[in-house]
């Protein structure tokens, strides 16, 4: 059983690889973005089993992801809210650090509900946004 479930990661993974190479860059994004709740959520189950070690591996990977998309924000077009995001992930990071420590699944769940809302207005934003055009051209 265990070979067919190594084999199934490997499948997912190769998969997962093949859809970021001919992903936009918004889909990345969103992948990053569903990447981070689901290490969130892993890490906080492993809070709720004592799992000290699932725990750090998690809250880990989700704070990795956080630093990413933190990393890629674009301050020139992003204006305003490329700070207000870069503040936003800052504090994220710190949140889950200490979740980490303090083994807190309140606060993973904190950040959680903050990515999710971060997730509705990406999945929100209008289709030329989302393909990288500006409105502009299109009028």
């Amino acid at each position: 059983m265990s070979v067919n479930l190594n084999a199934l990661k490997q499948y997912q993974n190769v998969d997962l690889r093949a859809t970021a190479e001919t992903a936009s860059p918004h889909k990345l994004i969103e992948m990053l973005i569903d990447g981070a709740l689901g290490a969130m959520a892993k890490a906080k189950g492993a809070i709720e089993r004592g799992s000290i070690e699932e725990r750090t591996q998690h809250v880990n990977k989700a704070v990795e992801i956080v630093i990413g998309l933190r990393g890629s924000l674009d301050h020139e077009k992003g204006g305003e809210v490329s700070g207000n995001l870069d503040s936003l992930y800052e504090y994220m990071t710190r949140t889950l650090m200490l979740a980490n420590r303090e083994n807190d699944g309140e606060r993973v769940q904190e950040v959680m509900n903050l990515m999710l809302e971060i997730k509705q207005g990406w999945a929100g934003m209008p289709e030329d946004v989302k393909q990288g055009k500006a409105a502009a051209e299109n009028a």
